[in-house]
């Protein structure tokens, strides 16, 4: 059966049951149908903080057309902990729909190792996603709305910085230019749409504390700035409270549940190839007083999610992961040994031994760079022969890292119960995670860590443009905050052909960001897209409703 017929025979319990088993009342939980629920933030700010849960971080290898199973493996841990008598409680991101109808298709784990609803959570949800889309534009109109009556802030419309967003894949909406027509549509300009996902009112919704501290932050987002170089503020606006109106509901963790009824928080999701790529920190923060074990996920792979997951929302947050895993795929490793995709099922050992480079990489950053405890997680596939695994596990082994095969896709928690054990097992390790750079370092020697240490690669190169956008953030008073690089997520270098672990290659940026209510600071490099496209056959091609069902969502 595929992942949404799965999904469909599921049987699941009351919303309000689901909440119960975290010991929360129905009066504290306020219901979208039978199955999902957002949660008070009253009761969870009066929450008691317990001193010895623990926050186990979901990541992965580099990925590739192959598939690893991250999310998959986050669901598949969440349910095994249960099942071997842990009070555990899982912590996810919202798909978004542009990669729904992309090239991903669904995003609610896989096989038996799925959270449900799965239509609803791949299909505007509790709706937080246009709440964000509609903050993010409110903001652009009232800029503009300024400007068209008087202009009084003097605001050069050659500097506005706020883009709007759409929740799809558009590349027509890349580059636009706005307000033709006449003296009444305001003064023409060029301009262009990013994802939701990376809207920076995403990273807010995404790191923000509290609703007093997301109306704060918004109300620092530059929008543009002056003829005399000034930044414009959205408070200066009166923007930010109308924008937090908008976001209330949203602000609320979603709980939903997966296959086997264990409980999840599902809520907010920006990408980790262009923004930090992690849930919210309220539903995280919030889980880790509910629940003993804490297992969440940061995106893509570990240069990317888990990086910024550590040098971004753990620094602002002031959390640690008590453990990690790494999860990848054999046939993922040998694409990365290259392999053809044609063959990835085929038994390649040498292809397997040349793509464990990948793999390496990633154990060496988590272990030495960020000083996390490691358990690698392989996702099994019938296609991996026993010669294959064996490889594998000796070359693991021989970093000084546990491996666990988990077939959690085909037989749900049960097929994670290693997994778990070593999870456990690494949890009560005493642990210190590190930062890749300090607050202290200039913004240029940060990206310069992230790219040397993280990377491989050998310097870090930028236009004379560039430069001084960076100098001139630095010399804002913006230096502090940390860097949030965004490039492909298929390589460790800026150029997504190269697989395996790259080494001495230049990380170029191309454009600098300033998100000031987020607290950090974008570094677009190489060719990544901030409004992706859709691909030569995207999956909306294949979804329909056929008598009263969804169908090919993935």
């Amino acid at each position: 059966m595929s992942d949404i017929e799965i999904a469909q025979k599921a049987t699941m319990k009351p919303i309000l049951e689901i909440g119960a088993s975290l010991g929360i009342g129905a009066e504290h939980l306020e219901p979208y149908g039978h199955y999902k629920a957002k949660i008070s933030l009253k009761y969870l700010d009066a929450l008691p903080k317990k001193s010895d849960s623990k926050l186990v971080l979901v990541t992965a290898i580099s990925p590739t057309p192959a598939g690893e199973g991250k999310t998959t493996t986050t669901v598949g841990l969440g349910d095994a902990l249960r099942h071997i008598g842990k009070n555990a409680l899982i912590a996810l991101r919202e798909p978004s729909l542009g990669p729904v109808f992309g090239m991903k298709g669904g995003a609610a784990g896989g096989g038996y190792a799925q959270v449900v609803p799965m239509e609803d959570i791949n299909l505007h949800f509790t709706g937080d996603f246009s709440a964000i889309a509609l903050a993010n534009n409110l903001l652009a109109a009232l800029l503009d709305n300024h400007i068209h009556h008087g202009n009084t802030l003097d605001v050069d419309v050659r500097r506005i910085t706020w883009k709007r967003v759409v929740d799809m894949n558009d590349r027509a909406l890349r580059e636009i230019v706005a307000s033709l027509g006449g003296v009444g549509n305001g003064m023409p300009r060029q301009d262009g749409f990013d994802i939701v996902v990376a809207s920076e009112i995403m990273a807010i919704f995404c790191l923000a504390t509290s609703i007093e501290d997301l109306k704060e932050r918004m109300g620092k987002i530059v929008v543009a700035y002056t003829r005399d170089k000034k930044p414009v503020l959205a408070s200066d606006l009166n923007a930010h409270g109308a924008m937090t109106v908008i976001l209330k509901d949203a602000f609320q963790p979603n709980l939903v549940q997966t296959l086997e009824n264990t409980p999840a928080f599902v809520h907010g999701g920006p990408f980790a190839n262009i923004a930090h790529g992690c849930n919210s920190v309220v539903a995280t923060t919030s889980a880790l007083k509910l629940a003993d074990y804490v297992v969440t996920e940061a995106g893509f792979g570990a240069d990317l999610g888990a990086e910024k997951f550590i040098d971004i929302k753990c620094r602002k947050a002031g959390i640690a992961p008590s453990a990690c895993v790494l999860v990848a795929t054999i046939r993922a490793l040998k694409y990365h040994g290259g392999a053809d995709l044609k063959t990835i099922t085929d038994e390649n050992l040498d292809a397997l031994e040349k793509g464990i480079i990948n793999l390496e990489r990633h154990i060496k950053n988590i272990t030495t760079v960020y000083n996390l405890p490691l358990v690698v997680s392989i996702n099994h596939f019938t296609s991996d022969t026993k010669a294959e695994v064996e490889l594998l596990r000796k070359k693991v082994e021989a970093l000084g890292v546990k491996i666990v095969l988990a077939t959690h896709w085909a037989d749900g928690g049960k097929g994670a119960a290693d997994l778990a054990h070593a999870v456990v097992e690494l949890c009560e390790k005493p642990s210190k995670m590190t930062f890749v750079y300090e607050d202290s370092a200039t913004l240029w020697d940060k990206v310069t860590a992230v790219a040397t240490k993280i990377y491989g690669a050998a310097d870090v190169t930028a236009d004379a443009k560039v430069r001084n956008k960076i100098k001139e953030l630095q010399e804002s008073g913006y230096g502090h905050f940390p860097i949030c690089v965004a490039k492909t997520q298929y390589s460790f270098s800026t150029d997504a052909a190269l697989r395996g672990a790259p080494s001495g290659h230049s990380l170029n940026i191309r454009e600098v960001r300033l998100s000031a209510g987020a607290e950090f600071i974008v570094l677009v490099c190489g060719e990544v897209m901030t409004m992706p496209g859709l691909p030569k056959v995207p999956s909306a091609e294949r979804i329909d409703y056929v008598d009263g069902k969804v169908v090919g969502l993935f």
